[in-house]
């Protein structure tokens, strides 16, 4: 480790069960990571980022086999695929270290020798399990713990389930894991220490079944065959697995364990602060040193699913609002430890207060007012006045050390709200002493430089501290800021910045939106596909020679111009290049399904060696090819680098 380090920081995502329909509650969590990764990097720490995804169980071979393929071509497709987990990662810029598939061979290797060790200190043993068991959870529960007789996390339908297993000696440690919990802050918020005592330890914590015969697709039991390891304990053991911990894939354990914090959404808590503890202790292992439970973000009241088809498209809202907006809603909107209700209208209404009113217009009025006044630097004559800039100073001096305090309590919503309040007194200040007003006498112009300075300054810092939150954001404000140095340690001295600073004009970081045309895109944008109801196909025509096909001349055409033919409804008329000398006109029947100035400049495929014909009095000498089933017609189109007058062959 450098000398400048301040030491090793490990942090974990809950890796993710492959779903199909990836949106944008899957994010949150992970964002969240990112920016405390990004952070914990800055003020100097040896950052290990962990994400993954969970890839075993029953709900995953029933998928597979609905899709006709096998199980791991299924995770495949999902985690590497386009689109996949690996895309929105890339997507959302998250920072991972290293990312874990529970399919990766190391790691399968692993639990087989963790499960084994737990079976051979007496730990594990094996019965019968009868009960209740919720597939999309995979979960266990008894009778008195299911809400309405459902599974009391998802409030899905549950199964009976009775088949030879293995069982943890879960109870055996139930005294330890109370004491864990209500006597340390191994669980925060605290909120979540009085569900899990309250809910599942005071009850009586029964031991926990930990294999599975009913379905194949898991890490088998190699001393047992036709036992697969449960999900939860192939999961858990991620966090230790990727380290190296009973593997030779990697060799970071010592230098990392125990993780520092472990972020995982409320509903699966209970697994990360009874179940993984107590295996842990049961290998005589040391315990991660917190598991923080997040809240969920909820859509119309509930709990964002694909199941229930309420789910928002990360892609959609990042293409069309940016990244880093979007990143910078997350974390602002809502308290880390607490539910928060989404909603287009306040992912808009935060853009455009928060980042085209309050950051934006601080950003653009400064660097802009600094060229417009002094050119490309400022002058390193300047002239203070304490009184009228002691307060925007001070706010920005203190900036970080209040920051801190609120993102080592994992309060990012409370660490932003902080440095946007100093970027609201930085916009007072810009009205409080009118740079305008200085600009216009020769004498104030010093006065007018330390204006400017301060509120550059101001932006330097307040950038800073958002790299980790919005670091393509960071990073252009540094840029226009003429290279801005925005490491941490200069982030709570005020005069870091050159006097002569020089500014980079460029857009609006963050151009308002049109709340009411953008929500009315979304609505038709998230409409419901239309079902395809397939047309038959036509029937076959009869078959011709080989030299009867040869006969038809196919030739490469570029679209001239193309305009509707008068009193016809279903012709256009294109002007097209084929090669030659002389432009080529043919007319076609596309009108219903493309417009013509859509089509000029398109390459197209054209039958050159027709008869001409007459088409409402106009000559037509060939004819376009086109696909056509049912109501759906489309033209034959290629690349524009294939040259007009190629031939088909």
């Amino acid at each position: 480790m450098c000398e400048k380090c301040k030491g090793n920081f490990y942090i974990t995502t809950p890796i993710y069960y492959p779903s199909a329909k990836l949106h944008i509650g899957h994010t949150y969590c992970t964002v969240a990571t990112d920016a405390m990764a990004r952070y914990k990097r800055m003020q100097g720490y040896n950052v290990k980022f962990l994400t993954g995804t969970d890839e075993h169980g029953q709900k995953i071979e029933d998928k597979a086999k609905e899709a006709g393929i096998t199980p791991k071509q299924f995770v495949d497709n999902i985690v590497t695929g386009e689109g996949g987990v690996l895309d929105l990662w890339k997507l959302m810029n998250i920072s991972y270290d290293r990312f874990i598939r529970t399919t990766d061979d190391y790691h399968v290797e692993a639990i087989q020798k963790i499960f084994k060790k737990m079976y051979e200190n007496g730990d594990i043993y094996k019965g019968t399990y009868k009960g209740k068991y919720c597939k999309p959870c995979e979960s266990f529960w008894t009778e008195s713990q299911l809400v309405d007789g459902k599974c009391p996390d998802c409030g899905r339908e549950v199964q009976d389930a009775e088949e030879e297993a293995y069982f943890f000696r879960l109870s055996k440690y139930a005294d330890r894991i109370q004491d864990l919990l209500e006597n340390t802050d191994y669980l925060e918020p605290r909120s979540r220490v009085n569900e899990m005592v309250n809910n599942f330890i005071k009850p009586g914590l029964e031991d926990l079944c930990v294999s599975r015969t009913s379905f194949s697709w898991g890490v088998p039991v190699d001393f047992d065959p036709g036992h697969v390891v449960y999900v939860w304990i192939d999961a858990l053991f991620n966090y230790m697995t990727a380290l190296g911990f009973q593997n030779d894939k990697y060799h970071d354990l010592e230098e990392f364990w125990p993780a520092d914090v472990h972020f995982v959404g409320k509903e699966i808590v209970r697994f990360h602060s009874i179940i993984w503890p107590a295996m842990l202790m049961s290998l005589d292992l040391p315990l991660p040193k917190k598991v923080y439970g997040h809240g969920w973000l909820l859509l119309d009241g509930g709990k964002m699913s694909k199941s229930k088809g309420n789910v928002v498209d990360p892609y959609i809202l990042a293409e069309r609002f940016g990244v880093d907006a979007l990143r910078f809603f997350l974390l602002r909107s809502f308290p880390f430890g607490s539910d928060g209700n989404f909603s287009n209208e306040l992912l808009i209404n935060t853009i455009n207060v928060d980042l085209a009113n309050d950051l934006g217009n601080l950003v653009s009025r400064t660097v802009a007012m600094a060229q417009k006044y002094f050119g490309e630097h400022l002058p390193a004559q300047q002239q203070a006045d304490e009184e009228k800039d002691a307060e925007l100073l001070a706010m920005a001096s203190g900036l970080r050390d209040k920051y801190e305090e609120q993102m080592e309590k994992f309060a990012f919503q409370n660490a932003l709200a902080e440095i946007f309040k100093v970027i609201s007194r930085a916009n007072k200040y810009i009205d409080e002493n009118a740079p305008w007003v200085l600009a216009k006498s020769e004498e104030q112009k010093p006065r007018l430089a330390r204006v400017l300075y301060n509120l550059l300054e101001t932006v330097r810092i307040c950038a800073g501290l958002l790299t980790p939150f919005m670091p393509d954001t960071a990073a252009e404000i540094a840029k226009r800021l003429g290279g801005a140095d925005l490491s941490w340690d200069t982030l709570n001295q005020f005069g870091t910045l050159s006097a002569e600073a020089a500014t980079v004009a460029g857009p609006a970081l963050f151009p308002r939106i049109d709340m009411e045309k953008e929500l009315a895109a979304l609505e038709e944008m998230n409409k419901p596909a239309p079902e395809v109801v397939e047309d038959p196909l036509p029937e076959p025509l009869p078959e011709i020679a080989f030299d009867q096909f040869e006969k038809v001349e196919m030739t490469v055409v570029k679209v001239l111009a193309c305009e509707n033919v008068k009193k016809s409804e279903k012709l256009l008329k294109f002007t097209l290049d084929d090669g030659s000398k002389e432009p080529r006109q043919i007319l076609s029947g596309v009108a219903k399904y493309y417009k013509p100035e859509e089509l000029v400049g398109k390459t197209l495929i054209a039958v050159t060696n027709l008869a001409p014909r007459k088409m409402m009095g106009q000559l037509s000498c060939g004819m376009l090819l086109s696909a056509e089933r049912g109501d759906e017609l489309h033209l034959v189109m290629l690349p524009d680098y294939v040259r007009a007058g190629s031939r088909l062959v």
